[in-house]
């Protein structure tokens, strides 16, 4: 009987969880935008590094999300044991589109000949704009009579990121400043319940990998990202990545309760690599969407030749 309660509770959980939507944006291709999510990975690289990504989610559906990224960051100081980066996210949903500009900042530690220790720090703003005009307002009020425009609010993160030449780890909180999207006065009119009305919340992202030789040409990848946010269910995505002659990357991956997804990349050279990623829907979104496509590109510039190894897997 007990384990009957449990159920039943859990199922409630998850139904209330399921009703609300994603925040922040989701990537298939995580592995490869780990500066977004958490500042101290700023560079870990040990270059100066650029990446760019595309993603449009849901294809076919109108007002699904469209999200691109831009990052670069790079090692400083006389020890290169800091690194400073920019962030850039621009996320459109329906109505509204969010920009976001970020400095991230990171010092890192040596704990052996091998393995760092990061910490990091994320600082910016954030631009909201939402034309209701584009919306089907089926009953007209004052919460939609004036669009939101140019709303800026601040942000501030901060992350821990530990690496070896193999293994990697991080935890991290871009934002840790809750800021309500419309004025409460506005929602009391409406009775809008304030612990579900619009609002940045805090998103906590947990992140790992492994590098294994399957053999001198044969590199496995396993890796993974946990994201939790109040209000939403908690989002684990696994992937498993192959490196094969250092050149061609191919991987799949699996978004819990939500998409399995398909990914393959080139290192064009020892400076760009392009990936591709795909996501099947799981859920019956798939029934109105053609899925959803991502492409990322990183470009390395190496001030020293003896940065040039063999392709960092991430």
């Amino acid at each position: 009987m007990k384990h009957s309660y449990l159920a039943i509770i859990v199922l409630i959980l998850l139904g209330s969880f399921s009703s609300n939507a994603q925040q922040d944006p989701q990537y298939t291709q995580y592995m490869y935008n780990t500066q977004i999510v958490n500042p101290a990975y700023a560079g870990s690289r040990d270059v100066l590094s650029f990446g760019l990504l595309l993603r449009s989610q849901w294809v076919g559906l109108e007002g699904a999300p469209k999200t691109g990224t831009f990052t670069v960051n790079s090692p400083i100081g006389v020890l290169d044991n800091m690194g400073l980066g920019l962030s850039i996210v621009r996320d459109e949903i329906g109505p509204a589109v969010e920009s976001n500009v970020a400095i991230d900042y990171s010092y890192t530690i040596n704990t052996s000949e091998t393995a760092e220790l990061s910490f990091g720090l994320k600082a910016g703003l954030d631009l909201l704009d939402v034309n209701f005009n584009k919306l089907s307002i089926f009953d007209q009020g004052d919460l939609f009579e004036s669009n939101i425009d140019n709303k800026l609010q601040p942000q501030i993160g901060a992350g821990v990121y530990y690496n070896t030449d193999r293994f990697y780890a991080g935890l991290s909180v871009p934002n840790f400043l809750t800021t309500n999207h419309f004025d409460e006065s506005t929602l009391e009119n409406f009775s809008v319940d304030k612990d579900v009305a619009p609002a940045e919340r805090l998103h906590y992202f947990l992140i790992a990998g492994y590098v294994f030789d399957i053999n001198e040409n044969l590199k496995f990848k396993p890796a993974t990202l946990i994201k939790a946010v109040s209000g939403s269910p908690l989002q684990w995505d696994a992937s498993a990545n192959f490196l094969i002659y250092d050149k061609l990357t191919l991987g799949a991956s699996y978004r819990w309760s939500a998409a399995l997804s398909a990914m393959a990349g080139f290192q064009v050279s020892d400076q760009i690599f392009i990936g591709f990623g795909y996501d099947y829907q799981t859920t019956d979104i798939e029934d109105y969407s053609d899925g959803s496509y991502e492409v990322f590109l990183r470009f390395d510039l190496f001030n020293k030749p003896e940065r040039v190894l063999t392709p960092r897997f991430f």
